[in-house]
């Protein structure tokens, strides 16, 4: 694609324009736009449950697992981003629909991924060797560069969300990927993973670190696998000591208090019935996934009613509040981790 060639009535500067084109240089002068004064590229979107979850069962008939990925996911796409499957400027989320009896085969990337249960029971998931069973409520990490593979044994379907850090890590030019051997790994799902046994009780740690192997360092969680009776347990808390009608937690690593992913953070919040939040807004966008419940997102003053199963965005810096219907929990995740680390965090 030849560099853009900007014109002038002057025939001086015409030829200039022309001579910076043919040297693939622009003049910073024409280019408007550039710096901004507020992030305003993105506007807020919705997905509805009721369509994915057809659309999802649908493919799950017609589409095989190998037909791209080895895998069968339904890429959240924001008509504003020109047909890339991304939700977001740094954010991919979509939908992954795994029948019984299918096995998603082992592979890995540089990109980060998350899963949010949505529906189903009976699959597990093996990250690094590591077998995890998952259920409706639950957070599974699948880490940068980790070996993942998903399985169901059973008869019934299961639909969780995927959210990852692709676009980020495809504009910083550094994905790869590798798939795994032929032959699936030989495990079955205990009834909490390793991650589970070491690091899953709050407040305790192994005294011997040594116990287990960080695979990263201590870039991501040591915890793999957040389950939905501890932050439904955790959420119930806050409300009744605080007296608050909203309530949120992080899910963090709780070895370090970090988030779960350098790049990655995963929230969920609790609205109770007729209450609605104070509007906030922050750098960086986030993708939500209505968990339970129903009610409604103002977003830079846009209404959006959801209810459960639903998904949205919210762009960067755009003014957020929530009000709900009846008792709501929504999981959210987002960028800030990033954003912190580059010092472009920024909230009021």
């Amino acid at each position: 694609m030849a560099t853009t060639r900007f014109h002038d009535d002057s025939p001086d500067v015409d030829v200039l324009y022309g001579d910076l084109a043919a040297a693939d240089l622009q003049p910073l002068w024409t280019q408007h736009g550039l710096l901004p004064r507020a992030p305003d590229r993105l506007s807020p979107h919705i997905w509805r449950w009721k369509t994915l979850r057809d659309l999802a069962e649908r493919s799950g008939d017609l589409v095989g697992i190998d037909r791209g990925g080895d895998r069968r996911v339904l890429s959240l796409t924001h008509p504003d981003l020109g047909g890339l499957p991304f939700a977001t400027h740094t954010l991919w989320g979509g939908v992954q629909f795994l029948g019984g009896g299918e096995l998603a085969p082992a592979h890995r990337h540089t990109p980060a991924a998350l899963r949010f249960v949505l529906e189903g029971s009976g699959v597990w998931t093996l990250v690094n060797g590591d077998p995890i069973h998952m259920a409706p409520g639950d957070l599974v990490l699948t880490p940068s560069w980790t070996w993942h593979e998903h399985h169901n044994p059973g008869t019934e379907p299961m639909i969780w969300f995927d959210g990852l850090d692709v676009p980020l890590v495809r504009n910083l030019d550094a994905v790869f990927f590798e798939p795994g051997g032929e032959e699936p790994a030989g495990y079955e799902p205990a009834r909490a993973s390793r991650s589970e046994h070491h690091y899953g009780s709050a407040g305790l740690l192994p005294a011997d670190e040594s116990v287990i192997e960080d695979p990263a360092s201590g870039r991501f969680s040591r915890l793999l696998a957040y389950r939905w009776a501890a932050v439904d347990a955790a959420l119930s808390r806050l409300i009744e000591s605080t007296g608050e009608r909203a309530a949120s937690v992080r899910y963090a690593d709780p070895a370090t208090g970090k988030d779960i992913m350098p790049t990655l953070r995963a929230e969920m919040h609790r609205v109770l019935a007729g209450h609605r939040t104070r509007a906030v807004r922050k750098t960086g966008s986030g993708i939500w996934v209505v968990h339970r419940g129903s009610g409604t997102t103002v977003i830079d003053g846009r209404r959006f009613d959801w209810t459960a199963g639903d998904m949205f965005v919210t762009p960067s810096w755009a003014v957020v509040d929530h009000e709900a219907a009846d008792d709501a929990d929504l999981f959210v995740v987002s960028d800030w981790p990033a954003l912190e680390a580059l010092g472009l965090a920024r909230s009021e």
